[in-house]
């Protein structure tokens, strides 16, 4: 590889086993910290039991076999030998498993069986049979099979971020790496793919036994498997060959999509091996399209999970889609780097590694789209979502506590997806690109197969810069909130002789400051002045010596890097269409948007009526995207439901003739769906039936299967004596997979709501959530602004599931299930079910409390603004 930046290329590879893996390196135990007191028995890990294990255990070493029956009622069957160095045996040992002890059906200690003693979801290893230095413990047992997410042809091992004791016991934290030796016995006509390269099959009967070579150095969250009935593809990526597992079967998204998908982890491959400096680090590299996977992706190495939709694209895929398609392989590619090679210590660091995943794929996204586009797209990806949380009074900080891990999956929201790339970016620019990658670099080598926490990180890097990081990760990474700007414009004998620029925290302490960069643009006639403001202070002066004439509009943050609520230009209005830089337009929009939000300069109807001024004239696909998605956002969640009415025929009118002017099909294609969402007239609904039912889309639209069964969800919704279509809809699906998703979301889209009622009471029981994805859909069609009336008794029994989801659920399904269920309300009897609530629980988990304030801030701003 070509050095770059003077750095050359850097091996993190320890010595090498025989099987040319890495081998993890480890501490010398005479030099090992002092040993923690022996924490108590209880529930999860807590941060004083992976304290203690930390201490007392190195070099651990799983070697475990499942036996999958193809029939996903029959149980899994699974052997395991758990081989560790322990440093003091004064006291039992804690092997984490959250199952009944009747799972457990044989243990055995150092060679000799004990009694198998379960408690508090822990597997008790007695002091006796323990030693200081080798031990092995072989346990017999059923696996749990709720995160082996098991449907009737396939099962995917799913563990993040503490799930791996569900299914098998093991010590389930992300500071104690160890190595993985797999078995999986699979019906023969089951493909598989692992952590590790398959290393030897043997076939009996309609069985086949699959053994894998031993894992790199893993925690437990990044141990995985998948196993069932896939195709496989398998295509070079670089020097390496890469291995493809995928279920879908739309012959055009396979052609379209196969080669596309080597071609993106190539690329992001090739760039992350080039700015870190080090090679791909693990020894293979395989991914798999999943169904309704519960994320956009997951990075277990060798295995990385991806939802299939994300993936296989058609000939009616937006620009929009495939840029996302590329981020998404980026991101899960980084965390091979960033997440995978260097862990978090303990789940309150859980951001870092995702930063850095959005940091570096918006990276490999700049190397291929351009500077100008990439600026554009991290604006549109980040601000609104983080705007969304922060904001809020739930808002929370990137680096957040953590007592438990049973607790990991509230860590998780926009704020470190989203908030976090853009701290990190401001972070770049504070000490310079190359001082930045410098420091990155001495990070991922100083801590190459090990464990590093935030503190860490910032230590290195303030050897680059001799800026104050500490007092900037203060604000930046351990409060909340964002700032609030406002400016004076200074006028002497009608030249501008300066601006004086103020900041305060949007709310609590108002003396708090962002130190940030960003841009003015002084507007002319034809021309512009832009002027990059170092906003580190309360109060920020720029001054103009030779003074200048004075602009007819100053625009604030026209770069997009700017981080907080800026004054708006409403004498713009309209003008803002005509304004020739899409990332101007774009962070002008944004502005726009919040302030209305704020109770500052537009009133929802009268921001509604410039948007949509600016459908046909706004060109840039990605600006459209955000524009129209914050029409129907004012349509539905801030026009008063009384008054919607008003708007329909008008809105209908002017996004159907913004289509017909649009020359790009996907700029139609958007425009499209956005009718689709806000139609109700009678004319309306005849043309969106006549498209459904004749499978004819507009001129220079191109709509899938996909699109055709959203149709019919829009339908069956909106005139409820057709909800026949859906079983029509459903005898044109012959992918099984989709044929389940669209029989699941049936009874939600009934007319009659006894249907729905029956439909909402079984999402009590577990097994109806099983396809969180499919839940999530559903909740919105229950709660759509055109079913609420017979939905707000939902509520309160919504809120009272929450502790069991975030239980039981994945990391994003609580979150998930708040936005989808209140994200469109606006009835004052539905905030008062979310204060109810809050006021019957005072002790209510802190964490899942601010999430229900996030999901529920549009609904409680629309009580001022509305009422």
């Amino acid at each position: 590889m070509h050095s770059t930046s003077g750095l050359g290329t850097t091996s993190v590879s320890p010595s090498a086993t025989a099987s040319g893996h890495p081998k993890h390196s480890t501490s010398n135990i005479a030099g090992a910290p002092a040993i923690p007191p022996v924490p108590a028995l209880e529930p999860g890990v807590s941060f004083a039991l992976a304290s203690y294990r930390k201490a007392v255990l190195q070099d651990i070493q799983y070697t475990l076999a499942f036996q999958i029956p193809a029939k996903k009622q029959d149980p899994i069957s699974g052997t395991e030998t758990v081989r560790f160095r322990l440093r003091d045996n004064k006291a039992p040992l804690q092997l984490d498993f959250k199952q009944p002890a009747t799972a457990v059906h044989q243990l055995a200690v150092n060679g000799r069986p004990v009694a198998i003693n379960l408690q508090q979801e822990h597997l008790l290893l007695p002091a006796a049979s323990l030693r200081k230095g080798e031990n092995n413990v072989t346990i017999s047992f059923t696996a749990g099979d709720a995160s082996l997410n098991r449907n009737d042809e396939y099962v995917y091992a799913l563990f993040v971020p503490d799930r791996a004791r569900t299914v098998f016991p093991c010590f389930d934290q992300p500071n104690l790496k160890s190595r993985f030796r797999l078995t999986l016995d699979v019906p023969s006509d089951w493909k598989v793919l692992a952590n590790g390269s398959v290393s030897n099959t043997l076939r009996s009967g309609d069985q086949t036994r699959y053994f894998f070579f031993t894992s790199d150095p893993l925690p437990t969250y990044l141990f995985s498997f998948t196993a069932g009935k896939y195709q496989y593809v398998e295509q070079p990526v670089g020097e390496r060959s890469a291995h493809f597992l995928y279920r879908e079967t739309d012959t055009a998204k396979i052609h379209l999509s196969v080669d596309s998908i080597f071609l993106a982890h190539q690329a992001a491959i090739r760039f992350l091996e080039q700015w870190t400096g080090i090679p791909f680090p693990f020894q293979k590299v395989g991914f798999v399209g999943i169904p309704d996977f519960q994320f956009g992706g997951m990075e277990h190495p060798g295995e990385v999970q991806y939802k299939a939709s994300s993936l296989f694209l058609d000939q009616g895929a937006t620009k929009d889609q495939y840029i996302a398609r590329a981020n998404l392989i980026s991101h899960e590619t980084a965390h091979m780097w960033f997440g995978d090679l260097v862990t978090m210590q303990w789940f309150n660091d859980v951001w870092m590694k995702e930063v850095f995943a959005n940091f570096m794929a918006d990276k490999v996204t700049e190397k291929v789209m351009g500077n100008a586009t990439f600026n554009q797209k991290f604006l549109l990806d980040h601000y609104p979502a983080a705007y969304g949380v922060d904001r809020t009074p739930g808002a929370n900080p990137i680096r957040q506590q953590l007592g438990n891990l049973q607790e990991a999956g509230t860590m998780y929201g926009n704020i470190i997806y989203h908030k976090a790339p853009i701290m990190m970016r401001q972070l770049e620019l504070l000490m310079g690109a190359n001082a930045f990658r410098q420091g990155i670099r001495e990070y991922l080598k100083t801590y190459a197969y090990d464990n590093a926490t935030w503190p860490d990180l910032i230590k290195i890097l303030g050897r680059y810069t001799p800026n104050d990081l500490e007092q900037w990760n203060k604000v930046w990474v351990n409060e909340t909130g964002r700032p609030v700007f406002s400016a004076q414009s200074i006028v002497t004998r009608d030249r501008l002789s300066a601006l004086y620029i103020d900041q305060q925290a949007e709310s609590g302490n108002a003396q708090r400051v962002w130190p940030q960069y960003f841009n003015i643009s002084l507007v002319y006639p034809g021309y512009d002045t832009v002027i990059t403001v170092a906003a580190k202070g309360a109060h920020t002066v720029i001054p103009f010596p030779q003074a200048l004439p004075v602009p007819q509009h100053i625009l604030f943050n026209t770069d997009g890097r700017g981080y907080g609520l800026f004054p708006v230009d409403s004498a713009l209005g309209t003008g803002i269409f005509g304004l020739p830089n899409g990332l101007q337009r774009a962070a002008i929009y944004i502005n726009d948007y919040e302030n209305m939000l704020a109770g500052r300069t537009y009133k929802p109807a009268d921001l509604l009526r410039l948007f949509v001024k600016g459908l046909p004239a706004e060109r840039d696909e990605m600006n459209l995207r955000l524009l129209s998605g914050y029409i129907t956002n004012i349509y539905w969640e801030f026009i008063p439901a009384t008054q919607r009415s008003q708007y329909t025929a008008m809105l209908e009118t002017a996004l159907w003739t913004a289509l017909e002017a649009q020359e790009a099909p996907n700029n139609r294609k958007l425009l499209f769906k956005a009718y689709q969402d806000v139609y109700s007239t009678a004319a309306a609904q005849a043309r969106i039936y006549a498209i459904w039912q004749d499978k004819k889309a507009p001129p220079k639209v191109t709509l899938s299967e996909d699109d055709y069964t959203s149709l019919a969800l829009s339908i069956a919704l909106k005139a409820d004596t057709a909800a026949t279509v859906l079983d029509r809809q459903l005898a044109r699906i012959a992918d099984p997979d989709r044929r389940k998703r669209l029989q699941y979301l049936q009874p939600a889209l009934s007319p009659d709501s006894t249907v729905r009622d029956r439909f909402f009471a079984a999402l009590s029981d577990r097994a109806s959530r099983q396809k969180e994805a499919w839940v999530v859909t559903a909740l919105y069609y229950l709660h759509h602004p055109l079913r609420q009336q017979t939905a707000l008794k939902y509520l309160p029994q919504s809120l009272s599931l929450l502790e069991e989801i975030q239980r039981t659920g994945d990391i994003f399904f609580p979150q998930s299930w708040l936005n989808a269920t209140f994200s469109m309300y606006q009835d004052p009897v539905a905030w008062q079910a979310v204060e109810t609530f809050l006021q019957a629980h005072p002790g209510y988990n802190p964490k899942l409390k601010a999430q229900i304030l996030q999901a529920t801030d549009n609904l409680r701003r629309t009580q001022t603004i509305l009422h």
